[in-house]
Parts: structure tokens; sequence; C-alpha cells
């Protein structure tokens, strides 16, 4: 609870600093552009923030999500499916790649930063290779995902806080979420006590791709097309978002709610430095100084936990 009560306060000041210091930025309009632009780091950050609560990393959801898009994309222009045939595609693609990473990771026991380091660079070349790396303009066929809504709030935005939502009950409320939790902090003891360490790890990494495909799905929605170089550095933004969030990178602790937050925070510096005029190179380097602090605190947090444990 007290995370939670700093992350509001965190994004309480940020929003007042952005409000007194441009003009624009505390508007109904703002408020809307930034929640309609935060579903696909949403998606992200909850597959994400399983991963690492089990200790392991996902370098490769900004592929993943370009691969499983390619797939939509293909699928609806060269062979003319469906939205329903493209959407499981998708998804399928997704579950292919989790379910690799998680195998090699979970059978050879092969550390999760170097499979995914791997898939990352196989999914982007077999999305390269799909698209012929050319852009798949899809059209009106999937704009309709990301103009269908409740009021200005599109529906991409509305199920990826339902997912979240439910990730979290999972976290909190399921002996499923309490496993995670004991494999992150402590494996051995986890194994000792007849937790299924394998088949659940197997399911996390899967999780995390289908994450990463429907962030795939959402940003095909909102472009009307699929990009072969979408996705570069999603990687990077969903971990920042969990970290941020207060999930810790040694596993053992995290939750999606504090994800959430972290995408929020992250979304509303983006927007607070864009009104600034700032310029992409700026908004990179301040937020990858933000990423830097969020380690440093999740570090001296971890120090002081073990401190009061060992007292």
């Amino acid at each position: 609870m007290a995370n939670y009560l700093g992350l509001t306060a965190v994004l309480f000041l940020m929003v007042l600093f952005f409000t007194f210091m441009t003009k624009n930025f505390f508007s109904l309009a703002t408020f809307n552009a930034i929640a309609n632009s935060i579903p696909t780091a949403l998606f992200l950050a909850t597959g994400m923030t399983f991963v690492l609560i089990i200790a392991g990393i996902d370098l490769s959801v900004g592929s993943v999500s370009a691969f499983a898009g390619a797939v939509l994309g293909v699928l609806m222009v060269k062979y003319h499916a469906p939205l329903a045939i493209g959407v499981a595609g998708c998804i399928a693609a997704g579950v292919l790649c989790g379910a690799i990473n998680g195998a090699i990771s979970v059978v050879w026991s092969i550390p999760s930063f170097i499979v995914t380091l791997g898939m990352l660079e196989a999914a982007r070349g077999g999305c390269y290779v799909i698209t012929n790396s050319q852009t798949q303009y899809i059209g009106a066929r999937i704009r309709v995902v990301a103009e269908t809504g409740v009021g200005t709030l599109s529906v991409p935005f509305l199920f990826a806080i339902a997912v979240a939502i439910a990730a979290q009950c999972v976290l909190s409320f399921t002996s499923i979420g309490r496993h995670l939790l004991a494999i992150g902090a402590k494996e051995e003891a986890a194994r000792l006590s007849g937790i299924s360490i394998r088949r659940l790890k197997f399911a996390v990494f899967i999780f995390s791709s289908v994450m990463a495909s429907c962030a795939a799905i959402v940003d095909c929605s909102r472009f009307s097309a699929l990009a072969p170089s979408v996705g570069i550095g999603y990687e990077l933004t969903a971990i920042a978002a969990v970290v941020i969030g207060g999930t810790s990178l040694m596993g053992g602790r995290g939750s999606v709610i504090g994800s959430v937050f972290g995408v929020l925070i992250l979304a509303v510096l983006e927007s607070g430095l864009a009104q600034f005029g700032a310029g992409e190179p700026t908004k990179r380097i301040v937020t990858g100084v933000v990423i830097v602090v969020a380690v440093i605190v999740d570090y001296y947090r971890s120090r002081l936990r073990g401190t009061h444990a060992a007292n």
C-alpha cells in the first residue's frame, strides 16, 4: 500500500508540474490522449511483471509483437482473412514464440536473458521475412478496433485495464500467484515445497508473448498497418514501467497495479515533454535517467528489506 501511495504522489506531482509549466497539459483532450496511447505499453508491462516476479527477463517482447503483428497483417492483406482469423493467427504466433522461450529456458536451464535475446533477433528476422520487409497496410478492417469505445475511451484501453486487473487478482488471490512469488524469492525452496516450477515458468513466458501479441493488435488498429520496424525498444519501455512500479529485478516481489502506475508515469512524462517541445533525443535521455533512478531505488529497497528480514 505504501508503494501505491508513493507512486500516486509521484504521478500527482508530475501532473501538477506539467500543468503549471505548460499551457494546455491539464485538459480532457490530453488525458484522453494519454489513456488511449497506453494500451500497448500496458499489455507488455503486464506480461513483463510476471516474468520479473519469477526472477526472469523477456527481451524479446518488442520483436515478438512485430512478428505477431506481421502474421496478422499478412493474413488480412495477402490472404484476405477476416479480422477474427487475423487476430487468432496473431495470438498463435505469440504462443509459439513464448513456448520456445519457455521450453529452452526451462528444459536446458539457460538464463532467460540469453534465450530471449536470441528470440529478439529471430522474431525480428521472421517479421522481415513474412512481410518481405514491406509495411502491411490493413486499412479500415483493423482500424475499427481502435475506433470502437465507450465514450472517449477506446476498447483497447478498457481491455488492457481489464487484463491488468485480472492479472493482479491472479497474483493476489490465487495459489498460482503465491507460487510465482515463491519461485522468484527462492527457487530451490519453492521446488522443495512441491511447487511445479518448470510448468509455471513455461506458462509465464507464454503469457508474456501473448501480451506482446495483444500489443501488436493494438498497434495495427491504431495505425491501420504493420511496419516491420515496429516494436523496437518496447522491451525497455516495459521493463522501465515495471521497475518504476516497484517490481524487483531480483524476483519475488511485484504487482501489476504498480506496473500500471509505471506505465502512466512514463506516459505523462512523454506527453509533458512533448508539450515542452522536447525532441525524441531529449525524451530518450530523460527516460533513460528515470530507468536508472528506478533501478537504484529498487537496489536500496531490496537491501533495506534484506536488513529488516535479517533483524
